[in-house]
């Protein structure tokens, strides 16, 4: 295995961390609003670091676009989504989690 090779595995390897963080933290959060921060932020730069982690090791520019062009969609996709789901929230009277006090 060459370095290029080990560099891609490491980021496809921390972008899979990054995407079990968004989903600890979708099962582990109280409300929708945190819930929908922790997967459009952790899943976004896992992608992130997956499509990274591929360009690197692409042998074809062809690919290297068609993986920046796939990153981006899901980017504007997720954004959108979070934003109509917490709207939707909101309009529906979820209230946002705040810590009790004793």
């Amino acid at each position: 295995m060459s370095a290029v090779d080990w560099l891609g595995a490491v980021l496809v390897v921390a972008g899979t961390a990054f995407f079990l963080a968004g989903t600890i933290g979708l099962l582990r959060f109280p409300d929708a609003y945190t819930r929908l921060h922790a997967l459009s932020k952790a899943d976004n730069l896992g992608l992130g670091l997956l499509v990274l982690g591929l360009a690197v090791t692409a042998d074809r520019l062809i690919d290297l676009v068609h993986l920046l062009l796939i990153w981006l969609l899901v980017l504007v996709a997720s954004a959108t989504t979070a934003h109509l789901i917490a709207r939707s929230a909101r309009h529906r009277g979820v209230p946002p989690w705040t810590r009790s006090r004793n």
